[in-house]
């Protein structure tokens, strides 16, 4: 997550910095709490396991992360791909299930750590931004509609829309009608406290149900309550599992650290660059990490910083990570006082907080800009329709594919640009595009337009030696400007040692121009031998050209 720079929203001059802290925290802790009860309904965990990640996440990120305005707790995602997955795992074995559950919680934590311990944090994204929008609005829909069987009581066993939908219409006879109309007042109630700024809808339409749950007997007419929330924490340890299972779970947890990073990444620079804030991803990975194995260890949910409750932050005017502190206490007396009135919450209250918090991810606003740009059309839609027709998990997978294969493509499409120099000046430019820049007798210049790696190497440098050999003027000269090219990999390596014996071969001079450190260093412990007649360089493709002319200039005295 690069840091970003720019002028701060200025907090109101009446109101201290720490008050309106104190103020979002208070206004979030009406969100946050009821929130992580309906997300465990997702993850089909006991309810505690939402409360559990909300205060693992709201205290590791809160000493260890470095966004203001982030709220890591559970998130409505990575709750279905929880379900998903460890459903698939159990085979209808609820205490293997939670057990499960526990595990994968861990290994995501576990991976986190790591790629903060190796400082993976400038891989800012797993999934690409069409790919991972077209993925959050069929998990919306798949989601929400799941909550509507939840509210009505009726039961799916499906795990896609394409079944989802029949199944529920075809049971709309079943139908618990009270349910409905409990969902509904709840929608309506969270849709009027959304209109008022510092609101806690969440907390009033609980409050509600509650009272309504008691005054009208709800029970009676089949509604069901949430149950008990036993916070009672056990002695952490881990969960004992074959060790083909632990395999297993890490597979699933590279799936679920690219969602929960993807959905983070995107909370955390996207207020960063709105505010010209400066974050630290390598930090917030290890904060992430420790959320989830904090949260594991006590059998909670996996951790995330969600976007709905990072921009209610926002919206709040937080200031500092302190509201986010204020929101962990101010759940914390709610727990320590009201706990056993929150276990009488009807479900379907429940249900309507889940898809009012998801409503917004139904916007097609998002997704309609690839559509104006003529960009990225098809895998939005492909994104989509995974998720619709292939369920959340292997919806996640197939996105996850999609966005691979259009890196690969991309990288490995790359051409190689011929350079010319740009009138009298320094700057050396692409010929196709500046038609008027005028190559340099004798030299032949070369740019790949994407960084040198396995898939684009071998077709890039023979293609720079399909032109030193096929010049219309003979050519004493190659010069292949390796600015794109940060880092090399092994292929790469070897690629271009086969490059240097042809252009020796050739009996032409080799300049590697505008080399990155690390690619330099890499190709500067070569044998000599194999690097005869190739010059290294981090300068400019200027100095380049001058020291190849002086060279030139040497030979022909000689």
């Amino acid at each position: 997550m690069a840091g970003a720079t720019g002028v701060a929203a200025q907090p109101r001059a009446d109101i201290p910095n720490r008050w309106l802290d104190v103020l979002a925290g208070l206004s979030i802790a009406g969100l946050l709490l009821p929130e992580a009860v309906a997300y465990s309904s997702i993850a089909a965990l006991p309810p505690q396991a939402g409360v559990i990640a909300l205060f693992a996440g709201l205290l590791c990120y809160g000493l260890l992360g470095t966004s203001r305005f982030a709220i890591v707790s559970a998130t409505s995602s990575s709750a279905a791909v929880l379900a998903a997955s460890t459903a698939t795992l159990a085979n209808g074995d609820s205490a293997l299930r939670m057990t499960l559950a526990i595990g994968l919680v861990l290994v995501t934590g576990g991976f986190f750590l790591l790629a903060g311990l190796l400082r993976l944090g400038s891989v800012t994204s797993f999934i690409a931004k069409p790919v991972l929008r077209g993925f959050a609005l069929g998990l919306a829909m798949t989601i929400i509609l799941k909550q509507v069987a939840s509210a009505v009581d009726v039961h799916l066993n499906s795990g896609n829309l394409i079944h989802l939908m029949p199944q529920l219409l075809e049971q709309l006879p079943q139908w618990n009608r009270v349910g409905a109309l409990v969902a509904a007042v709840s929608l309506v109630v969270l849709w009027l406290c959304a209109r008022v700024r510092r609101l806690p809808g969440g907390l009033l339409v609980v409050a509600l149900g509650i009272a309504a749950g008691q005054w009208l007997n709800l029970p009676a007419y089949g509604v069901k309550m949430i149950g008990v929330i036993d916070l009672s924490l056990e002695v952490p340890r881990l969960p004992v599992l074959p060790f083909t299972d632990w395999l297993r779970l890490g597979e699933l947890a590279i799936a679920m650290v690219m969602i929960l990073y993807a959905e983070s990444y995107g909370s955390i620079t996207s207020f960063a660059l709105k505010h010209g804030d400066r974050v630290s991803s390598n930090r917030d990975l290890l904060a992430l990490g420790a959320a989830n194995l904090l949260s594991g260890l006590f059998h909670g949910m996996p951790a995330g910083a969600g976007y709905s409750a990072t921009a209610a932050n926002e919206a709040a005017g937080a200031g500092s990570r302190m509201a986010g502190a204020v929101a962990a206490g101010v759940v914390l007396l709610i727990v320590l006082t009201v706990l056993p009135y929150i276990a009488l919450t009807p479900e379907p209250v429940l249900a309507a907080i889940v898809i009012h918090a998801l409503a917004r991810g139904l916007s097609l606003q998002p997704l309609g800009r690839y559509f104006i740009w003529r960009r990225d059309r098809l895998l939005v839609i492909c994104a989509v329709a995974a998720v619709l027709v292939l369920g959340v998990l292997d919806g996640l997978v197939v996105a996850v594919v999609i966005s691979v294969v259009l890196m690969l493509k991309q990288m490995s499409s790359a051409d190689i640009q011929v350079l010319g120099k740009m009138g009298s000046g320094h700057d050396y430019v692409d010929l196709q595009r500046h038609p008027q820049a005028v190559e340099t007798p004798g030299i032949l210049i070369v740019r790949p337009s994407e960084p040198l790696f396995f898939a684009n190497v071998e077709r890039i440098l023979g293609g720079a030696l399909h032109l030193a050999r096929h010049s219309e003027s003979p050519v004493h000269t190659i010069i292949l400007s390796l600015e794109e090219s940060p880092d090399l990999d092994g292929t790469s390596i070897e690629a271009l040692q086969a490059f240097f014996l042809q252009v020796r071969a050739l009996n032409m001079l080799l300049i590697l121009a505008r080399l990155k450190e690390q690619a330099q260093a890499v190709l500067s412990i070569l044998p000599v031998r194999e690097r005869e007649q190739v010059i290294l360089s981090d300068l400019s493709v200027d100095v380049a050209v001058q020291q190849s002319l002086t060279l030139a200039g040497q030979v022909a005295q000689a």
